[in-house]
């Protein structure tokens, strides 16, 4: 594998620390300003919804004045952003650093992808997307562990300030490492280009089944996140450090799948790596809502790790062939419809536990990924994107 993808994965591992900063404070933040958990986790939903809307023009201006550079100045936003919101004092004010913090992690990670697939082959791409996740891993798990860690001690303030500092030093240690970094630096993309792109992007049938997925994906998975603190504290479990591990018990899963990868999927292929993943995540699912205590809870968030990223991990490879001219423009597409996704998916849990209950709306979520999982193995072929001679 390319050197170069240390360096990547050190990019996504820095936009990573803070994805789940706020999601076990909650409670915290929720008190502070006076608001209910549900309005608090709208924090989740504006960050996911200002990554996703800001998707189609970071994948263009990536294509267009190279990857790199795009992802290196998100940093240094995504960290001024979040040394923004440790001052806030309102509300709104916090409310707003959540979109600047939600345009940065933006240019990050979808970028992260895109140089990855420009480096490696599509025989290997699978396995380097893998080393491209265990950052992002490593940093959901020291960003929501360390986030509850810090909470207790220093309030949410503290967590944003302390989290917002390390991005903006990872920034710098990345725009160094990139320097001298031996990348294939493919040609930039013109404006004429990218409507040819998108063109065959939205022309391979894949294009469809990939982004109504992973638009699921985040509802159902992703969006049961900002409730887990509130979970823990109906069971009497008020410790912010113990809704970070639970949370941090996610990305154990997907540092899992990275160093499963390489041996499982030569021997269940990509479809067993949808079906087995997506039906791991509905029994999670289940298990959550049976309400077990934190350490059970924290198992489940692991398997429910490692059996999403399973599917997630698919879908990106399939994502990152649907057009080889506008690589980064599909990879932020994909993005796009997973943001979106977590964007709708804490609005659609909140409505449904106020009105149905916990344990219904976690067993229909199941039902759902479990579904989802038949119908991407039968659906989704692999195929080289219309433009490949192109590259």
């Amino acid at each position: 594998m390319p050197p170069a993808l240390n360096i990547i994965a050190l990019a996504t591992f820095s936009a990573s620390l803070s994805a789940r900063a706020l999601d076990p404070v909650l409670p915290h933040v929720a008190e502070e300003f006076s608001v209910s958990i549900a309005t608090a986790a709208s924090f989740a939903a504006v960050f996911a919804f200002t990554f996703a809307i800001i998707q189609p023009v970071l994948g263009a201006l990536a294509d267009m004045f190279g990857k790199a550079r795009l992802m290196i100045v998100c940093l240094v936003l995504l960290g001024f952003a979040h040394i923004l919101g440790s001052l806030s004092t309102s509300f709104g004010m916090l409310f707003a650093s959540r979109i600047l913090a939600g345009i940065g992690a933006g240019g990050v990670f979808p970028v992260a992808l895109s140089l990855t697939s420009d480096l490696v082959g599509p025989d290997k791409r699978q396995v380097a997307i893998g080393r491209t996740l265990a950052g992002a891993m490593a940093g959901n798990i020291l960003g929501a562990s360390a986030a509850g860690l810090i909470g207790d001690f220093l309030g949410w303030r503290g967590v944003l300030a302390v989290l917002g500092g390390l991005v903006v030093l990872s920034s710098v240690a990345v725009a160094a490492g990139f320097r001298g970094a031996a990348l294939t630096r493919p040609p930039r993309t013109s404006l004429a280009q990218l409507r040819k792109g998108y063109r065959t992007i939205f022309s391979n049938p894949n294009a469809r089944i990939c982004y109504g997925a992973v638009f699921i994906e985040g509802c159902c998975v992703l969006g049961l996140f900002p409730f887990i603190a509130a979970f823990l504290f109906e069971l009497g479990e008020t410790s912010l450090s113990v809704a970070g591990i639970v949370i941090a018990g996610f990305a154990v899963g997907g540092l899992f799948y990275t160093m499963t990868v390489s041996r499982f999927l030569p021997r269940i292929g990509v479809n067993g790596m949808m079906i087995g993943g997506a039906t791991l995540v509905g029994v999670q699912l289940i298990a959550v809502a049976m309400g077990p205590e934190w350490r059970l809870q924290t198992l489940s968030l692991i398997f429910m790790g490692w059996g999403f990223y399973m599917i997630h991990g698919s879908l990106q490879v399939f994502a990152s062939e649907l057009s080889a001219e506008a690589r980064a423009s599909a990879l932020s597409l994909h993005a796009f419809f997973f943001f979106m996704g977590q964007t709708v998916g804490p609005i659609a849990y909140g409505f449904g536990i106020q009105h149905a209950g916990k344990v219904p709306t976690l067993l229909g979520a199941a039902a759902v990924m479990i579904a989802l999982g038949l119908v991407c193995a039968r659906l989704l072929r692999q195929t080289p994107p219309a433009d490949a001679a192109a590259k």
